[in-house]
């Protein structure tokens, strides 16, 4: 079966379903609808200004983080199986994932966010097991409302490299994104680190980055390099960013009503855009010369539709216990192809007071799950659009008794 950049060939890239899109956006709009009247009363009761965008209070504390772009070899399934069916790959699946003369495989040249133990940025901070489905994904920042939060972000990549926010407040120098914004000199710094430089960023946590009202105990928010946006996200250079509750939070900064954490990121990641790609045809295809960078086959293998950066069940790590109270924070990144709806088998969640087995995301969606596993065993999370299952945007998650 021939693909053509991720879709079937009767259907053009370009005639993605808008009008689903359109409604799934506006899915929120009727859940604020229905509970609008218990809104009202919460409104009316808030103090004026309250909801302005000040900065933190200065009662948390200062949480330093150590964190690099790196450069590195990641693939996409390193065990050369497809672990959905224990099988080897077949035809469908080594469109994406087999080496060949003209074709680069599974394997990709990327920067990725990684931890530092201090600022020497000479030894890698050990991954807690807890997160080793992270993947491409950056190490987590934790914090509680009150916090600020310093971040000393080393450039070890060949391109100029940012660390932009989401949620917290930031000024003008710690935005980490150019553009036309009247800014110079020093309050530019932030946004393109130069290759090998160093800048430390300074991002405050206020009531308004944490949880509103009907949020559970804490939110997810991404942080990415905004230098050249497309082109760093595809690279790999995307990290999550947790904020707690003030007073519902573990010394660590994370929830303390929870037993468990998960953060999974739905994404085509287009290695055609990363600004790695002709390094990646020169280093891993057989034959570099032999590769047409414009033809729409080499194109379409170079879209991994991947959960953290892994493809066809490779994501480690999805782990828990019958009972725990696990908390999943689900992320979309991407272009218009990005239309996912993530589905747990065997278990069902709560979404701000809705009980689901799926939810949909958009890019750049971050959405906050509560899940109580009561059905052991070893179950498919995937995304259900037709596509994306056949293209392997599929894992595996275990609940042991």
């Amino acid at each position: 079966m021939v693909r053509v950049l991720g879709i079937s060939r009767s259907l053009p890239r370009r005639s993605i379903p808008w009008l689903i899109i359109g409604l799934l956006a506006a899915m929120p709009l009727l859940v604020i609808g229905c509970s609008q009247q218990s809104d009202s009363a919460t409104e009316h009761s808030m103090t004026p200004g309250a909801s302005m965008a000040t900065p933190a209070s200065g009662t948390g504390q200062t949480r330093t983080y150590y964190i690099a772009a790196d450069e590195v070899d990641w693939n996409y399934a390193p065990s050369d199986r497809n672990q959905i069916t224990g099988q080897p790959f077949d035809d469908e699946a080594n469109v994406f994932v087999e080496n060949g003369p003209d074709r680069i495989g599974k394997v990709y040249h990327k920067s990725l966010y990684r931890e530092y133990t201090d600022q020497t940025f000479t030894t890698l901070k050990e991954t807690d097991p807890k997160w080793q489905h992270l993947g491409t994904l950056g190490p987590v920042i934790h914090a509680e409302v009150g916090d600020s939060i310093q971040v000393v972000f080393k450039n070890n990549t060949q391109f100029p490299a940012s660390m932009h926010p989401h949620g917290v407040f930031y000024q003008k120098n710690a935005e980490g994104a150019p553009y036309n914004d009247g800014t110079s000199g020093g309050d530019q710094a932030d946004d393109a680190v130069p290759p090998g430089g160093t800048y430390t960023y300074h991002w405050e946590v206020p009531e308004r980055a944490g949880p509103g009202p009907h949020d559970p105990s804490s939110v997810i928010w991404m942080y990415h390099s905004h230098t050249d946006e497309i082109a760093d996200g595809y690279a790999g250079l995307v990290g999550p960013m947790i904020i707690t509750r003030q007073g519902s939070a573990k010394p660590d900064g994370s929830p303390n009503d929870v037993d468990r954490e998960f953060v999974t990121m739905f994404s085509v990641i287009d290695e055609n855009a990363s600004p790695y790609l002709e390094q990646n045809i020169k280093t891993f295809a057989q034959q570099p010369d032999s590769v047409k960078p414009d033809d729409e086959e080499f194109q379409e293998s170079n879209l991994m539709h991947s959960i953290n950066g892994y493809v066809y069940g490779n994501l480690p790590g999805l782990a828990m216990k019958q009972g725990e109270r696990v908390r999943w924070y689900v992320l979309g990144m991407g272009n218009e192809v990005d239309l996912h709806t993530p589905h747990w088998h065997g278990q069902t969640l709560l979404m701000g007071g809705m009980r689901m087995d799926m939810v949909e995301l958009l890019p750049m969606s971050m959405k906050v799950l509560d899940m109580i596993p009561d059905n052991p065993g070893t179950w498919l999370y995937h995304c259900h659009v037709n596509d994306h299952i056949q293209a392997g945007m599929q894992a595996l998650f275990t609940v042991t008794p």
